[in-house]
């Protein structure tokens, strides 16, 4: 594979290119970095919000023309006039109200947030330290209704991952697409919308030859974006961490991220 096929990478942030401690190691960065100065566009794709993402764009490195953020809600574009060089490009929004209503009379206990067009949360309850970023102001539930919504985050620590998966299927949630993370943690976005959508996009922007396409991830919320990246005859790498369903989803499996699974995968799909 060669950047003269048009390739594209885009890779997963957590438990990808970062250790789950949010480490980046010095062999995943280089080799990102070779591949990057092969004329290769090298981008991310991630759940995380913008104001959590930008930052690891520049402790890469690079500078990617479009970076995929909230699960696909928020593509960013580059753009040198922006404070931190990148603007919203695409947003897909949703009205949160039904979904937060169900949710709440289904799952006692749970803390939920809503993310905003502009990547700032409200939030109800209690989230660890961090995991909303650094824009977030805790408001009551009735006022989370009144937030126009790209993404809503549901939290249940009282829960494991397979009970919060079943109360989850039972309410039969409609019109809205979700993943459940390694612990117990839902993640709403508008149905239809996620990282193979808003990916696509990207790679009909860049002109990127669908063949050459590579996708990394570990998650859950990475099987949307496999899927995208299979049927167009690209290729779909899944970390060594990763549980059976995404693995099942990939075309193929490198070591895990304590392993520095990214590098082993760049150079082995980019030699040279």
């Amino acid at each position: 594979m060669t950047a003269a096929r048009r390739a594209l990478v885009a890779l997963d942030i957590d438990g990808t290119v970062l250790h789950e401690d949010g480490t980046l190691s010095d062999a995943v960065r280089e080799q990102i970095l070779r591949v990057r100065d092969a004329g290769v566009e090298v981008t991310l794709a991630t759940g995380r919000s913008v104001s959590m993402t930008l930052p690891v764009v520049a402790r890469l490195g690079i500078q990617p023309e479009y970076v995929v953020c909230s699960n696909g809600a928020i593509t960013m574009r580059r753009d040198e006039t922006a404070e931190d060089g990148y603007a919203r490009w695409h947003v897909e929004t949703f009205d949160p109200t039904q979904v937060l209503t169900t949710i709440h009379e289904n799952l006692e206990g749970a803390s939920y947030a809503v993310e905003d067009e502009h990547g700032a949360y409200r939030f109800e309850g209690r989230f660890p330290e961090g995991a909303l970023g650094t824009t977030s102001e805790q408001v009551s539930f009735e006022e989370l209704l009144r937030t126009g919504a790209t993404r809503v985050v549901v939290i249940s620590p009282e829960h494991d991952t397979e009970e919060f998966l079943q109360v989850v299927e039972r309410m039969g949630l409609h019109q809205v697409s979700y993943n459940i993370g390694w612990t117990a943690w839902l993640d709403i976005a508008p149905d239809g919308v996620n990282k193979g959508t808003a990916l696509e996009r990207v790679a009909e922007e860049l002109g990127a030859d669908r063949d050459a396409v590579v996708v990394m991830g570990d998650g859950r919320n990475d099987i949307d974006m496999f899927g995208w990246a299979v049927r167009g005859g690209g290729t779909a790498v899944a970390m060594g961490q990763a549980p059976p369903e995404v693995v099942e989803a990939s075309s193929e499996q490198t070591s895990t991220d304590l392993e520095d699974g990214v590098a082993a995968a760049l150079r082995r799909l980019f030699p040279g």
